[in-house]
């Protein structure tokens, strides 16, 4: 067992080893700024599994898939594959949905706004400032008794279930991409891509690194806001670190553009602030009544914890829908729709959390 303070080294190694594979895998293929982006990617494989017909952004993304096999052995080789759930899996499903409409409306998870900073994007400074803002009121919340229950044990095959599905669809995109759907060369990020094996190996390390360290953002910043430890927040401050200097020495050394400071004419981005900033309030807050932002809710579910699984479905289920239905932001701006879901998305978890807070059960 470390102490705290190798605790926090170990923290800031995985940190920058996480922001060096996200800046480079953008040199082998991936969008700018978008290395790695929990939210994107579940996106783009919901579009690849058919769940949205948004020919810009369908391809089965192989760093979903590794994360979620990554976090599984690891797990397994520490005898810290612990099979539970059970803790308001239908509630946990509605906030993953909601969290995916504050993260599409911003165009990027938690993960992704710390690289879109670290390639100069200043459109993530409100939605940084906004996803701290929905941490404080989850924060609250927590603080006046907010609590989604217990977990009980389950059995070792339900906790595996997510795994199996990994493997699955690793196999068909490996084998039967035929079956999948892809967005045509130029369309859009869908299109932009590492090689299948860079990506798959990208997403085993990152979800490794994640599943040791439980790195975690929202966790970060509520720790930070509770008990003044910031370790958590020390592997972000790594990672936006070494993305950055990456990001600053590919723009010296090789064409393209990993680095724009500025707001205009990012890449996937829009410069709606406002928009930007509610949209990751709903992220935050959403993430804090979870337990967990989207990347790490993808470890806990390769840990097998069953309820973090359904999250990841929420999670689909929100991108299919944003998409279907135009919720979703592109590089114009938000759409109204995309505006009213997350006013809507706003108050039900705003709902969701004082129904759940102790002594409010029975309302």
């Amino acid at each position: 067992m470390l102490d705290a303070k190798n605790e926090k080294i170990l923290m800031i190694g995985a940190g920058a080893v996480i922001g060096c594979i996200a800046a480079v895998l953008v040199l082998f293929g991936n969008p700018a700024n978008m290395g790695f982006c929990i939210a994107c990617f579940i996106r783009d494989s919901a579009g690849a599994l058919g769940f949205h017909s948004a020919a810009a952004v369908q391809y089965l993304r192989p760093e979903i898939i590794g994360i979620i096999l990554g976090s599984f052995l690891l797990s397994l080789f520490r005898g810290e594959f612990r099979p539970r759930g059970g803790s308001a899996p239908m509630t946990r499903f509605l906030l993953g949905f909601a969290v995916m409409i504050g993260c599409l409306m911003f165009l990027g998870c938690p993960f992704r706004m710390i690289l879109r900073l670290a390639g100069g994007d200043l459109n993530a400074v409100p939605a940084l400032i906004g996803f701290v803002g929905g941490i404080l009121l989850g924060v609250v919340f927590l603080n006046k008794g907010y609590s989604l229950k217990r977990t009980y044990s389950q059995k070792k095959p339900e906790g595996k279930m997510i795994s199996v599905i990994a493997v699955f669809l690793l196999a068909i995109l490996l084998f039967f991409p035929s079956l999948l759907k892809f967005s045509e060369e130029g369309a859009g990020p869908g299109a932009k891509h590492a090689a299948i094996v860079l990506s798959l190996a990208a997403g085993l390390a990152v979800g490794a690194l994640a599943q040791r360290t439980r790195l975690c953002m929202a966790g970060g910043f509520r720790d930070a806001f509770l008990f003044k430890e910031f370790t958590l927040l020390s592997g972000f401050g790594a990672i936006f670190v070494t993305a950055l200097v990456v990001n600053l020495i590919l723009t010296g050394v090789t064409p393209g553009t990993y680095f724009k400071l500025g707001m205009a004419e990012q890449p996937v981005a829009h410069t709606d602030m406002i928009w930007n900033c509610l949209g990751m309030v709903l992220a935050g807050l959403g993430s804090v009544l979870l337990g967990g932002c989207p990347l790490r809710q993808l470890v806990m579910a390769g840990e097998g914890n069953t309820d973090s699984a359904v999250t990841v479905l929420g999670y689909f289920m929100g991108a299919a829908f944003a998409h279907n239905f135009g919720l979703a932001s592109s590089g114009k701006g938000p759409t109204s729709a995309g505006m009213i879901a997350v006013v809507i998305g706003l108050f039900a978890v705003v709902c969701i959390a004082w129904v759940n807070l102790k002594g409010n059960e029975k309302a």
